[in-house]
């Protein structure tokens, strides 16, 4: 994994914050200066902050866990859908449907719909109902597929959420806080990074800042990834030798069992009485 250079976060306006009278004041200790009544961010502990969420991002991503990626801005929402495509993460770029975590099986009825409308449009009867009816299904499986095409595969729950603006995406980020899912997010200075476990101060409000993070953070997802594939590789290599062992000792410890084991005298039965 590459490291994430001062220079490239300073290029990308990452240090931009907003004007001071909008300030949250819990994210004074990530605030270098300000100039001009707009807060500086301090790229430094940017860098040490994002460092901190990669590595935590790349043991979720090891363990075979998924990330949620939340970003309905528009200055986000394309740079996400482009970049943690790249990993196979879901993501919500259009809005986040209430209630999407906290009733997550409704979300997979949802799903469910989906599926059974694509099955329908792919049967052969299909193009024998009306052509109003056809519109209608086409119509309901476009609108699904805009709101949860990316979260299709979302078999479970996420094990984590990264959000892009959390105040903004305030309903996903309450709804992860309720169930315990650790939270990773870009915070700027009109902020309140005590709701987010991962906090990254930098400017979440410039698409060039916000790929700039991402793409270290997709990056160690990325490298998480790597390691739990050859991790799988050699176990497989691994396991019969482990296996013929195990049965082994296994064999002997019973033939031991059964060596060892002393044998009970058959008891003698009682004469029976001569009448």
């Amino acid at each position: 994994m590459t490291e994430l250079k001062f220079e490239e976060l300073l290029e990308a306006g990452c240090h931009f914050g907003h004007l001071k009278r909008k300030w949250n004041p819990k994210m004074a200790p990530y605030i270098f200066k300000e100039h001009n009544g707009i807060h500086v961010i301090d790229l430094q502990k940017t860098i040490a902050k994002a460092e901190e969420a990669a590595a935590a991002i790349k043991q979720i991503a090891k363990s075979g866990k998924k990330v949620l990626f939340v970003a309905t801005k528009k200055q986000a929402k394309d740079v996400v859908a482009e970049i943690v495509k790249t990993v196979d993460m879901p993501f919500v770029t259009e809005r986040w449907p209430g209630g999407m975590l906290t009733n997550f099986s409704t979300i997979r009825k949802a799903v469910k719909k989906m599926n059974s409308l694509d099955q329908m449009m792919h049967d052969k009867d299909f193009n024998n109902i009306s052509k109003r009816e056809r519109l209608q299904v086409q119509r309901e499986r476009a609108k699904l597929d805009k709101n949860l095409g990316s979260i299709a595969d979302l078999t479970r729950l996420p094990s984590a959420l990264f959000v892009i603006d959390i105040n903004k995406e305030h309903i996903a980020v309450a709804e992860a806080r309720r169930l315990n899912i650790p939270t990773f997010a870009i915070v700027d200075t009109n902020t309140n990074p005590d709701l987010i476990d991962f906090p990254i101060p930098a400017n979440d409000d410039a698409s060039k800042s916000i790929a700039a993070i991402l793409k270290y953070m997709v990056e160690a997802i990325q490298e998480g990834l790597n390691e739990r594939m050859l991790d799988k590789e050699n176990n497989v290599e691994e396991e019969p030798e482990t296996d013929e062992v195990e049965i082994k000792d296994e064999e002997n410890k019973g033939e031991g069992r059964d060596e060892a084991r002393p044998r009970r005298p058959r008891r003698k039965s009682a004469p029976a009485d001569n009448q």
